[in-house]
């Protein structure tokens, strides 16, 4: 007779739990823990009583036994403290609230006639255009970008080449930029505004800056009441008060 063996079917269901499936891997485990009690329950029963089953053997199913158990706990301790986590990443970003923030991202809301960008040269550039598309990836506006290394700010007015006033939306900016050598510089593109508005999706959270709603992980800089987030943070003032200069002796 085949003897069944579910110990490595709940030592594979173990294996595949992470945090996208935990759930569903909990329980397979649970139903193969419940599968080798049934077997191994069958096998104590119908064990012939000339011939019983080795007591080696025995103790290793329970070892096995053991560890099944231990992995479906350690399963459903991961799922209490993803929950955990996430319950606290939605509770910490509620201060970000009221700030304003700098998130990594290409688009822009446009209202009001205008729409606001920074774009981050990690080089000089020889050639710099920038690019705006709309919603369906048309593009409706292109800009000569700045050539100088460092991070800059485009203000757009909201407006197509022609001149035309486009509608409040969603916009997308591209940097297309090369260095001497003709090969492409990567910029980072960001857009900053003020957080209004913080909420838990799928385990994340998820921050509205500037009308857009964007995963917290992507907010790179985080302040209090600067209007424009880039802006320098104010310099120290040195303590020491400078070395007063020491009075002309007259010579005798």
């Amino acid at each position: 007779m085949t003897e069944l063996n579910p110990i490595a079917q709940a030592q594979a269901a173990a294996a595949s739990v992470n945090t996208a499936n935990s759930s569903g891997a909990s329980a397979q485990l649970t139903d193969t823990f419940d599968t080798f009690l049934t077997l191994l329950t069958t096998q104590l029963q119908n064990q012939d009583p000339l011939s019983p089953m080795d007591s080696q053997e025995f103790v290793s199913q329970l070892v096995q036994f053991s560890s099944v158990e231990q992995q479906i706990q350690t399963t459903q301790a991961m799922q209490a403290l993803l929950s955990v986590q996430a319950a606290l990443a939605q509770l910490s970003s509620v201060d970000y609230i009221g700030k304003y923030a700098l998130v990594m991202t290409d688009g822009a809301l446009m209202q009001d006639g205008s729409a606001e960008w920074f774009y981050d040269m990690p080089q000089q550039a020889t050639a710099s255009q920038l690019v705006i598309t709309n919603e369906q990836g048309a593009v409706v506006r292109t800009l000569d970008g700045q050539l100088g290394a460092g991070e800059h700010r485009l203000l757009w007015d909201g407006k197509d080449n022609a001149g035309n006033a486009l509608p409040e939306g969603v916009y997308r900016l591209q940097v297309v930029a090369t260095d001497a050598d003709g090969e492409r510089i990567d910029a980072a593109i960001s857009v900053g505004g003020r957080v209004t508005g913080v909420e838990l999706s799928e385990g994340q959270a998820i921050v509205e800056v500037g009308g857009m709603k964007v995963p917290a992980s992507q907010i790179v800089r985080l302040r209090e009441s600067p209007v424009d987030p880039t802006a320098p943070l104010p310099s120290v003032p040195d303590p020491t008060p400078p070395d007063e200069e020491d009075d002309d002796v007259p010579s005798s």
